[in-house]
């Protein structure tokens, strides 16, 4: 067995609902509309979920590595661990208020990346940003301000030690003792009225841009 999941397509047979919704294959018994409660039929052949091969750089390049200090959502957290899973960041470092995997409910967005994706937890986020800077290791914090420049822009820079992408909490931003600490401040350019993105969306967006950048430099 390849593990995929299966599943079918139901439509509600109501002519005023016609509600069309997936279930998983396995099921004993075809619901019922969750909308209006009418029953509900197959329509189509079970068809499997459609994945993406997972690919492995052929040679290493600038080492990727996150840290997310007192991040308060579990399900930021988890999914932030499911994107660096797929983004390939090489460590995560929590810190303070951070949920870490031994919190059950942080597998409801990992989906298993956080047994995949090597981690550490420290109480202080300060003294291990000051720890990560003093072992060479780079400090991109994502972070708005003025001394903040636009992310595509920095990319230019990622050749050389180790960097450390810095996340803080979801209403206060970075640590200001963090920030004083960090080699860049990075942001995500916003064209709406909104000043910033939801913490797991934009760590998933710079995670990505710094490996995929990243990875590129090495096939050249």
């Amino acid at each position: 067995m390849d593990g995929l999941i299966r599943h079918i397509t139901l439509e509600c047979t109501n002519p005023l609902c016609r509600m069309r919704f997936p279930i998983p294959a396995r099921v004993e018994r075809i619901p019922k509309c969750p909308l209006c409660g009418s029953p509900t039929e197959q329509d189509g052949e079970p068809y499997e979920e459609l994945q993406v091969r997972s690919t492995r750089p052929a040679a290493p390049g600038t080492r990727i590595e996150a840290l997310l200090d007192n991040i308060r959502s579990t399900y930021n957290v988890g999914s932030m661990f499911r994107t660096s899973d797929g983004a390939g960041i090489s460590h995560i470092h929590l810190c303070g208020m951070t949920p870490t995997p031994r919190n059950p409910r942080l597998a409801k967005t990992a989906l298993s990346a956080q047994e995949s994706v090597p981690w550490s937890y420290s109480r202080n986020g300060l003294a291990t940003a000051s720890d990560l800077r003093e072992s060479g290791r780079r400090l991109w914090a994502l972070e708005g301000g003025s001394l903040s420049r636009p992310l595509g822009e920095a990319l230019a820079d990622l050749d050389g030690p180790p960097i450390v992408l810095v996340v803080g909490n979801e209403v206060s931003g970075v640590d200001p003792r963090i920030l004083s600490l960090c080699h860049k401040v990075v942001h995500i350019p916003m064209q709406g009225v909104k000043t910033s993105l939801n913490a797991s969306v934009a760590f998933g967006i710079a995670a990505y841009a710094l490996c995929t950048a990243n990875g590129h430099r090495r096939a050249r």
